[in-house]
């Protein structure tokens, strides 16, 4: 009998909830009775599936965020992560950890530019932390166009995953092998792995499928494979949230530990992850792809950037990404015509900066690389300062900030705070006022219930950064590993 394999990713990802501003996660209503949600998720989702080993044998991505949290919070349970990853590829030479886009962009809306800093920082995030390079990249919100997966290419990523309706024609695909896209010019084709729709939607929707893990595999699995007795390879590849197991649904962490250590191996299945199937499955089958789509929105990319069925009503969301793409245009302009003066390749500085912020490099090391003329201590900083402000504005874009109906929420009104900080860390650092423009750009962004308006809170975030002390603001310091 051909081999029969199951594989479980989990998308483990949480915004960012720390005050721009001061670095701290402020008090969380309904977290209760843990201060904040991280630690709420970590108690019921994090440390427990660590606990059990289920990052050694599950396929998984982490979002930067939350690791970034994680490690100094929790150091016990971050490493604990790591190690499991770790002894997959020191046993068979590929890991079962993913990348991720670093801020959660939706990279079909991000200039080429910026899906390159995006795709630079994610691998560069997951080097750094799991001590190898990464073979696939998780695409916030699976959101994906052509260009996208020639950036994943470029940067020697092989394989993501996708929904299936993100491919053309997907109905009549067997969906138990990944698939194979082909890319413009030279560029070998991507991988993709699609996974099962029915699986995935009974996982994350469904209650009784989850409550017995020998139940699942015998009443939801095994009717997935219709060749089980065939000599045919097939893999089913199960995708969902990875708070799902144990935060969204109470001990569904022991659920999938019993999956992976038992149900499975007792009828055959075998646990597999992309990497190593793909060591013994090389994809033959060529599909097209179908351009601005996502897993978690029927309407392509349009959550992200206006009003869709899933989100009418939210008519901030069109005036938000247009402003904050203009405000975005104008703070590049800004730093371009600041870094001529010292180099010509300042966006390749951009995307090299991430080693900075993970404490991999030195900056005065790091700047030796692009420029020719020996810097002062004065100039360094200021370059620090403005690579800080690129910093920001990439954060500008983390899709949070557009996947709620209300604007009056933490997530939306943070990246105003991001913009804030890199508006006021432009001016510090070229004498470039931007702030009249961006209350400009963000009067029209109002929510239709409360009716706070954006530019309402990109001036009360920018006040409470010319309140702050020099001091209070220290980590702006280039010298500092990470920025709050």
């Amino acid at each position: 009998m051909g081999l029969k394999a199951v594989c479980v990713h989990g998308h483990f990802y949480q915004p960012p909830r720390e005050d721009p501003l001061s670095g701290h996660i402020p008090d969380e209503q309904g977290a209760e009775p843990y201060r904040n949600w991280n630690e709420r998720i970590l108690a019921e989702c994090y440390r427990p599936n660590a606990d059990l080993g289920n990052f050694s044998k599950m396929s998984f991505n982490f979002g930067p965020t939350i690791l970034n949290w994680m490690e100094a919070f929790d150091p016990s349970t971050y490493h604990a992560i790591l190690t499991q990853e770790q002894n997959n590829f020191d046993k068979f030479g590929v890991g079962n950890g993913m990348a991720q886009a670093y801020n959660h962009v939706i990279l079909p809306l991000a200039s080429k530019r910026d899906k390159a800093t995006q795709i630079r920082w994610g691998i560069a995030d997951f080097e750094h932390r799991f001590g190898h390079k990464p073979l696939g990249m998780w695409l916030p919100e699976t959101a994906v166009d052509l260009e996208t997966l020639m950036m994943l290419a470029d940067h020697q990523i092989k394989f993501t995953m996708l929904a299936p309706w993100q491919i053309e024609g997907y109905e009549g695909l067997s969906g138990d092998q990944p698939y194979l896209i082909v890319l413009p010019g030279d560029r070998e084709p991507m991988i993709v792995f699609l996974y099962n729709q029915d699986l995935s939607t009974s996982v994350s929707f469904q209650n009784e499928a989850t409550r017995n893990a020998e139940q699942f595999v015998d009443h939801w699995v095994l009717p997935q494979l219709p060749e089980y007795g065939s000599n045919r390879d097939q893999m089913l590849l199960i995708a969902s949230d990875g708070e799902l197991y144990g935060h969204h649904k109470t001990f569904r962490e022991k659920f999938l530990a019993h999956v992976l250590n038992g149900a499975l191996y007792y009828r055959d299945l075998k646990i597999t992850y992309p990497g190593l199937w793909l060591k013994d499955h090389q994809p033959g089958t060529f599909v097209k792809l179908n351009e601005y789509t996502s897993w978690s929105c029927q309407h392509g990319i349009v959550r992200w950037m206006g009003e869709c069925d899933c989100s009418s009503g939210a008519s901030w969301k069109a005036p938000l990404r247009w402003g904050l793409e203009k405000l975005a245009e104008e703070l590049d302009t800004a730093h371009q015509s600041f870094m001529s003066k010292y180099t010509q390749q300042m966006w390749q500085l951009r995307n090299d900066y991430i080693d900075v912020f993970l404490g991999r490099a030195e900056l005065a090391e790091l700047l030796s690389q692009y420029t020719e003329q020996r810097l002062s201590k004065s100039e360094t900083e200021l370059i620090g300062l403005i690579l800080a402000a690129q910093y920001e504005r990439q954060r500008i874009f983390t899709s949070c900030g557009w996947f709620f109906d209300n604007f009056h929420r933490i997530e939306p009104q943070n990246n105003i705070a991001y913009a804030a900080q890199a508006v006021w860390l432009t001016k510090k650092v070229t004498g470039i006022d931007l702030k009249a423009m961006a209350l400009a750009l963000l009067r029209k962004v109002r929510d239709q219930r409360t009716g706070l308006r954006g530019d309402t809170v990109f001036s009360e975030r920018y006040q409470r950064i010319q309140d702050f002390s020099e001091e209070e603001v220290s980590y702006f310091n280039p010298s500092s590993s990470f920025p709050a």
